[in-house]
């Protein structure tokens, strides 16, 4: 087995030169950098990872646990891996199909000494759960639900968000304003939220919000939003306006209304939200919510670096502003 030794002596420099480059550290001038290299793939010198972790305590690995990888969380994953990889660290994806056990094994001691640092998107666990979570291990939380102090977070101005959706629609005419996906009766979380927002919109605009029109989803897919939406204007009920929870919501609503030759935006409007690539393609174009993924990116990696570097400054809570962006589903 070619041991760095054997670099080293290959390379006509030390083994600490040679450590110093495996690591990356900048105080290698180039000309020996490359001479080690040389060495390295001449010889195959492979690096014991394991050993290395070992001497090291770390993995040079960060975790992002997510609900699912399709829609909004594929487009985070994509932004959040490369400014991981900037400070030289590996992205890892897992999935806790939103589900409360999985959210709090991926918190347990043994899953966090995988990592360096762990970035999760909190779906199915509430606060009091999260308050059982006992560890100093670097996390940063995502997502919408209400979380322990103790914690940096990073979250969505989602009832802004919402607010500027239905306001869109309700200053362009519309009065009978459904939201779908809505959360009637729930306190946190995103459709909460979101809900919150559909509320004030109406109480600014001076209209009646009709808690009959805020209508819930389980699966948050387009194929639930069609058969759902579907089923209501199949049985008479009325509406002028659909503010979707999310972009994919808003598909499964413009297909439903398709189906029923209903036309958009004369006929009914339609604000998605999370501004997903497919809503450009649409024909009409989805109005819809920018989320600002950069941002949500830009603030969990600078939060766990913080971290992971042994900051002890007090939790931070970003929330990241939204936007409009007005297409063609909505009227002029």
């Amino acid at each position: 087995m070619v041991t760095m030794s054997d670099v080293a002596r290959e390379a006509g420099v030390s083994m600490m030169t040679v450590s110093n480059v495996l690591n990356g550290h900048r105080r290698v001038v180039p000309p020996t950098r490359d001479r080690v290299l040389t060495a390295i793939e001449k010889l195959g010198y492979e690096v014991n990872l394991t050993a290395r972790h070992l001497r090291s305590g770390r993995t040079d690995t960060v975790a992002l646990i997510v609900p699912g990888f399709h829609d909004y969380y594929g487009d985070v994953a994509d932004r959040i891996a490369p400014l991981v990889e900037e400070g030289g660290r590996r992205l890892v994806l897992e999935r806790t199909g939103a589900s409360p056990r999985s959210e709090i094994e991926s918190l347990s001691v043994a899953r966090l000494q995988m990592y360096d640092g762990v970035l999760l998107s909190v779906a199915g666990l509430d606060r009091e759960r999260l308050e059982s979570v006992r560890t100093k291990a670097p996390i940063v939380l995502l997502g919408e639900r209400e979380v322990p102090q103790r914690f940096d977070h990073v979250q969505l101005a989602n009832e802004e968000g919402a607010r500027l959706a239905t306001a869109h629609m309700l200053a362009r005419g519309s009065r009978r304003v459904l939201v779908l996906g809505g959360a009637p009766g729930e306190t946190s979380g995103m459709a909460s939220l979101r809900r919150a927002g559909w509320e004030t919109a109406h109480r600014e605009a001076g209209v009646p919000a009709d808690s009959a029109l805020v209508v819930p989803l389980t699966t948050y897919s387009a194929h639930e939003s069609r058969e759902v939406l579907g089923g209501l204007l199949d049985a008479g009920v009325h509406v002028d306006g659909i503010f979707a929870v999310t972009d994919t919501v808003a598909l499964g609503a413009l297909a439903a209304l398709a189906d029923r030759g209903i036309g958009v935006p004369d006929d009914v409007q339609v604000v998605g939200f999370d501004d997903l690539d497919v809503g450009k393609y649409l024909s009409p174009g989805l109005t819809t919510i920018d989320p600002n993924h950069d941002e949500v990116a830009r603030s969990a990696v600078r939060l766990l670096d913080r971290r992971m570097a042994g900051g002890d400054d007090p939790p931070e809570h970003v929330v990241v502003p939204v936007r409009l962006v007005v297409r063609g589903s909505t009227r002029a």
